[in-house]
């Protein structure tokens, strides 16, 4: 849709309809009411999982999604569910938030990168991250066998698309457009090219706000009465200077989105000071609420992919020569050579998540998987259902279970291995933990206040 006469693209009273249809087109099923209402709900219970008082281990996108929910509530109207509420036009305040937001996200992962790991200096990042990220897909395998000169570009391009793009959406409207469209396709490759839960999907969401009606128009259909021609009208009643009436609603609208962009600007201010210290520190909050809150990823690459493999054996004798040991499974991380890198985007393994990070530490620095093993002792269904293959499903618990920790890499396409239908070569790095039995974890548990699992 045309601009109005004044040339305001960012202040167009109904700029960006599409981009509050993303909200409350979700929303509105759910109320009766006001689209506002459930994101209000939504934001609350997203919040209590990742607050302080929560058991729930926190990953940077759910302080994005905290926040991206957040400007959410305030880009619905609250008490109508008209597709164009002629009194509640969209905020430029909200628009701007949402900018602030994804100038944040994309700046603090390229500074993050630059000031971290040696080789996104040397361009070097891109020979190791398809194959060591957390949860590998398809694509990647293809993706690291790449020509040198490829990971090259990606890693240019990397750096590019997170430092210097950024910086286009205060450059006005062309440039914020074209740093919209570019943020949104770095994100679609990026889903592509890997398993990183939700994340990528939800970057998209604050690139929306980079377009305005005059970009979006073709999305909606045309004719007299359709909503391209109602929003038309209304711009050109505003450029004639015919305005809305003034209502207590309107002027309490007004004043929260004022209020708005004051707690915004003030929130920021030790996340601008982050971002511009040398010690910068990622996916972290300066508020209880994490209502703006720092970013970033890969600050460092491992070289190395490296995993814990957790088996079990019903041999009396752990130390038996005899004693057969078999592999549990888990649903996405790599485990049984010959099995297909999963592709689970936009879902999300929490525990093999949790698995990547134990493999390049210590069972000490991760108890709680000395817990997971004291439960597969017990056959516990519930640990259970968050693996993809149990070994002794149908028969007695292992006696035993231990961790064993592996150099894991990708086969090469067309070699013997790939040939034999494998994925993955491995090689037996040494004990993760040593055999456990029910026995050995009583005193374990007792001295952590954990349930002692019950055999089933």
């Amino acid at each position: 849709m045309p601009p109005p006469s004044s040339g305001c693209w960012t202040g167009l009273t109904w700029t960006s309809t599409w981009t509050r249809w993303l909200f409350s087109g979700w929303a509105s099923p759910l109320s009766s009411w006001s689209p506002a209402v459930p994101i209000w709900f939504s934001w609350l219970l997203s919040g209590s999982s990742t607050c302080p008082w929560s058991t729930w281990g926190r990953s940077g996108w759910e302080s994005q999604l905290l926040e991206t929910g957040f400007l959410g509530i305030f880009l619905c109207p609250l008490w109508t569910l008209s597709p164009l509420p002629r009194g509640t036009p969209t905020s430029r305040i909200v628009l701007w938030g949402y900018r602030w937001l994804i100038f944040r996200i994309m700046l603090g992962a390229g500074l993050i990168k630059i000031r971290g790991d040696q080789c996104w200096r040397n361009l070097t990042c891109m020979d190791f991250h398809y194959e060591t990220q957390p949860l590998p897909n398809p694509m990647a395998y293809f993706l690291h066998h790449s020509p040198w000169w490829f990971h090259r570009f990606e890693t240019l391009s990397n750096h590019f698309l997170e430092l210097v793009v950024p910086f286009f959406v205060f450059l006005g409207r062309q440039m914020c457009i074209l740093h919209g469209a570019l943020q949104i396709l770095f994100q679609m490759v990026l889903i592509i090219s890997g398993n990183l839960s939700f994340l990528n999907w939800l970057t998209i969401v604050p690139s929306l706000a980079c377009f305005d009606d005059a970009t979006l128009g073709f999305l909606f259909p045309s004719g007299p009465g359709c909503l391209k021609d109602q929003v038309l009208r209304m711009q050109e009643e505003e450029a004639r200077g015919a305005r809305a009436p003034w209502t207590h609603g309107s002027v309490a609208r007004h004043t929260v989105n004022l209020a708005l962009g004051v707690l915004v600007a003030w929130l920021s201010i030790p996340v601008v000071l982050n971002l511009l210290s040398p010690q910068q520190v990622m996916n972290s909050s300066f508020n209880p609420l994490r209502i703006v809150n720092t970013y970033g990823a890969f600050g460092s690459i491992t070289k190395e992919r490296t995993e814990v493999i957790l088996q079990g054996t019903a041999s009396p004798n752990a130390s038996a020569p005899d004693a057969k040991w078999e592999d549990y499974e888990f649903k996405c991380k790599p485990g049984d050579l010959k099995r297909r890198p999963c592709l689970i985007s936009p879902y999300h393994h929490r525990l093999d998540w949790l698995m990547w990070f134990a493999a390049f530490q210590t069972y000490e620095h991760n108890e709680w998987i000395i817990h997971l093993a004291g439960k597969l002792l017990a056959n516990d269904a519930q640990a259970l259902s968050l693996l993809a293959l149990n070994p002794f499903a149908g028969r007695a618990p292992p006696r035993w279970v231990r961790g064993e920790h592996y150099r894991y890499k990708f086969s090469r396409p067309g070699g013997t291995h790939a040939a034999e239908g494998k994925w993955w070569i491995r090689k037996r790095l040494g004990p993760y933990f040593p055999p456990l039995s029910f026995q050995d974890l009583k005193g374990y548990f007792r001295s952590r206040e954990w349930p002692y699992p019950k055999p089933e």
